[in-house]
């Protein structure tokens, strides 16, 4: 199994963060793909138009979003990922730290890739047009 941790810093507070992150709305906005989400322990989400599905494991507000997380690309015989996304304060606003583990080996390095070019990147423009 593959796994790795990526962070990153936003000019915004972690606690907005962690908010946007969980909501379906504006997780549509800044990654451009249909997002639902259900934010309760138990509750299910899906993003980028269903290629990502899953469901909330733990949840600490504005903290920390724990998440049995798998894409389409997965084969059926794979064992849901674990997402833990981390929410801290920092020199210009927030931190996030995106643990990633139990990723179909060979999948490690594209979904690093993946967190920069389709969440990092994206949310860091759509908090600057906001």
């Amino acid at each position: 199994m593959d796994s790795f941790e990526v962070s990153a810093e936003f000019e915004a507070t972690p606690r907005d963060l962690y908010a946007a992150w969980l909501n379906a709305d504006s997780h549509t906005a800044f990654t451009q793909g249909q997002a639902e989400s259900d934010p309760v322990v138990g509750g299910a989400f899906s993003a980028w138009d269903g290629y990502i599905t899953g469901r909330y494991l733990a949840l600490q507000s504005g903290v920390e979003i724990v998440q049995a997380w798998r894409t389409s690309d997965f084969a059926a015989e794979d064992a849901d990922s674990q997402l833990v996304l981390q929410f801290a304060n920092a020199a210009r606003g927030a931190k996030v730290t995106i643990l990633h583990s139990n990723l179909p080996d060979g999948q490690g390095d594209r979904f690093r890739q993946g967190w920069q070019d389709f969440y990092f990147d994206p949310l860091r423009m759509w908090l600057a047009s906001g």
